[in-house]
């Protein structure tokens, strides 16, 4: 019965992972003032009559921190891409220069970082949920099991290493959203 608790166990620790890989994954998409690819991950252009990803139709990259420079793969996609930029609502104003496309990231107001810092607190707390839910499955599951026989000692030395893991866990987000804050905040 105690391989049956381990599994809850590494179920548990695999749902509070994805939850962390979720949450670094849309921190990445919050833009804090310097250039990143990722800034334009959620961008779709209309390619060959299907819609696909930015980064699959041309090159993202960003020679410097207040620039982030997408050559298109085809030159045909310039007017595609540019437009899609701006219909993303970013806030961003492309320029086409006929060979590729320049994205200046404009500096952040200090009422446009307040946001970006309530979108990632917004962010933090979907996870903190995330790793409570996971948390609240495995000992729910671990009751059932208690009702079929499990040793209720056992039941209870199991909630409190869950109890543990979701703890460290969400001091995992507690630094994410800390570090990503710093980030946004510093001029």
């Amino acid at each position: 019965m105690n391989e049956d608790i381990d599994i809850l166990y590494a179920e548990a620790e695999e749902k509070m992972n994805n939850a962390i890989s979720h949450l670094t994954r849309e921190l990445s998409k919050i833009r804090a003032g310097k250039a990143t690819p990722q800034m334009l991950e959620g961008v779709m252009v209309e390619y060959y009559g299907t819609t696909t990803k930015l980064s699959q139709v041309s090159n993202i990259n960003t020679p410097d921190p207040k620039t982030i420079v997408v050559q298109p793969w085809e030159k045909s996609m310039l007017s595609v891409i540019e437009k899609a930029i701006l219909a993303a609502n970013l806030g961003f104003n492309p320029q086409n220069d006929g060979t590729v496309i320049r994205v200046v990231v404009p500096q952040l107001t200090e009422e446009r970082r307040k946001d970006l810092v309530k979108k990632v607190r917004a962010e933090g707390e979907a996870a903190k949920v995330s790793i409570r839910n996971a948390r609240r499955d495995v000992i729910d599951s671990a009751k059932k099991m208690e009702k079929d026989g499990l040793p209720e000692d056992a039941v209870k030395a199991f909630e409190k290493d869950i109890q543990e893991l979701t703890n460290n866990f969400t001091e995992k987000v507690d630094n994410l959203l800390k570090n990503k804050e710093e980030d946004i905040m510093s001029i």
